[in-house]
Order: C-alpha cells, then sequence, then structure tokens
C-alpha cells in the first residue's frame, strides 16, 4: 500500500466514528482495535480503493460520497478546479457581484468539480454533464443542494441551450491511451474503465470532443481548461490551436510540476 500507516488510522477512525485527531489522541489511552478493522484492513491490503472503503473522498473544501461505478477525484484536478475559479471570480468582480458568471462541468463523474465552482464562487451558475448510468447517481447525491443543474447525457452535446453564452468551461474527460495500462491495482481494477480511456490508440478522443463542446458553449473571450495526462500536453496545445477557436493557449503544471492541463480563451 502507498501509505500504510495513515491508511491504517483512516479506517479505524471511520469505524469509530472519530476525527484523526481524536484518534490520536485515543492511541494513548487503552483504546483497542474497533469491531471490522481487521476485515477492512485485509481489503484495503488487497488494494480496494480506500475511498470505496470509507465511502467519502475529500476535494477541496468538500467531502463527496463516492464508491463502484464512480471516478474517485484527485489531488491533481484541485490545480484545474483553481485555474477556473480564478477566472470566474475575476468575472464576478467585474460586473460587481450583478450576474454571477456562468460555467459548466463536462463529464463531471463524482461531482467534485462543478460542486466546487458552485461553492467557491459568489452567484456562480453552474451546469454538469455526466453520461455513465453507474457514475449520475454519485453527482446527483453530491450535487444536491448545491444549486448545481445536473444531466445524465453526452458531453458531446449536452447544453446546446447554451451555446455561446458560457464563461467557462471546465474539463475531466477519460484521457488514458487504449493501450496504457494504469500502474496502481486501485486505478485499473477499481476506477470505471468508462471514466479512464479517452478513445483511440492516443486516448484523445473524448479530450479532442470536450474541446469542440466548449468551443460551441464558451462565448468570444470565454475560458477553457482541460486536464490530461502529462505526455498529451503537446498534443492538447496542438489541438486547441490546430482548430482556430482558440487564443491564449498555455499549459499547466500540478504540485509536482508536471503538465497536466492546457486553457485558451474562445476567439
Amino acid at each position: 500500500m502507498p501509505s500504510p500507516s495513515a491508511d491504517a488510522q483512516l479506517l479505524a477512525a471511520h469505524l469509530l466514528g472519530v476525527g484523526r485527531g481524536e484518534l490520536a489522541a485515543m492511541l494513548f489511552g487503552t483504546a483497542v482495535a474497533p469491531e471490522g478493522y481487521e476485515a477492512l484492513v485485509a481489503r484495503r491490503v488487497a488494494r480496494e480503493p480506500l475511498q470505496h472503503i470509507t465511502g467519502r473522498a475529500y476535494f477541496r473544501h468538500l467531502e463527496l460520497a463516492v464508491g463502484p461505478g464512480v471516478f474517485v477525484p484527485r489531488p491533481e484536478t484541485e490545480t484545474v478546479v483553481q485555474l477556473a475559479i480564478n477566472v470566474l471570480t475575476q468575472l464576478h468582480h467585474e460586473n460587481g457581484g450583478k450576474a454571477g458568471p456562468t460555467a459548466v462541468d463536462l463529464g463531471t463523474g463524482s461531482g467534485a468539480i462543478a460542486a466546487s465552482l458552485a461553492g467557491e464562487v459568489a452567484g456562480c451558475r453552474v451546469y454538469a454533464v455526466e453520461l455513465s448510468g453507474d457514475a449520475y447517481p454519485w453527482a446527483a447525491r453530491n450535487l444536491a443542494g448545491t444549486g448545481v443543474t445536473l444531466v445524465q447525457g453526452d458531453l458531446r452535446d449536452a447544453f446546446r441551450e447554451l451555446d455561446g453564452t458560457v464563461d467557462v468551461v471546465v474539463a475531466n474527460p477519460p484521457y488514458i491511451p487504449a493501450g496504457a495500462i494504469p500502474r496502481d491495482p486501485e486505478v485499473h481494477l477499481h476506477d470505471p474503465h468508462m471514466a479512464l480511456y479517452g478513445g483511440g490508440e492516443d486516448g484523445m478522443e473524448l479530450p479532442s470532443a470536450a474541446a469542440a463542446s466548449a468551443a460551441r458553449l464558451l462565448r468570444p473571450g470565454g475560458y477553457f481548461v482541460m486536464e490530461h495526462a502529462e505526455v498529451q500536453a503537446a498534443q492538447m496545445a496542438e489541438l486547441l490551436h490546430g482548430s482556430g477557436a482558440w487564443r491564449d493557449v498555455a499549459s499547466h503544471t500540478d504540485l509536482t510540476g508536471r503538465a497536466r492541463a492546457t486553457s485558451g480563451r474562445r476567439r
């Protein structure tokens, strides 16, 4: 396991219904392993994702419900969301807070991106689409009460009624090439393949479709940012430059310095 000590503590805290701080205090006393603890540890040793065992994942300021059938949100996506939030917040200030900006999340999965935008940008009107029948219920659960408009459908033709009016489009589409097998068992055994593989030998079919939908949805000057694999950075930049729909194309690194997102402004 990548982090056995931390995972062991989180599993114990989950069973006891306490935080890690409370658990640390309990370890100084006479606390014994809670009932069922060994079974959960065995599941984690078998490389079942910790988030599937506990039923929750943490993303930015959110605690999300997750489980089989939905992609577990990753920390690197938080930096992609921040890029979108920066643009949306600036728009909100420029409008004097009178008219909230509009954002679309293409392929929302658990709803992590959409919920973050809705929760962190005042007055933001957020729309999200998810195709998977397995992931959609998780998104509906996580987005309930957030004000996000969620639909089940294909990112290729979602929200046609918004064409040419959206301020920001964010996408974390499936992008893994067909022949690539993720290294971690937690990913290739438990994450839904529909959320992993982008289509085609280079994995670029769905990223290309997301870029085309973004170009359709955005107003002139609207902002698009998309996550991708590090090895696809050059392809993503070429995709946006080559379409003729974008200006100010830029590559962005994650917290480890890897090029993991590309953005552009609608011409």
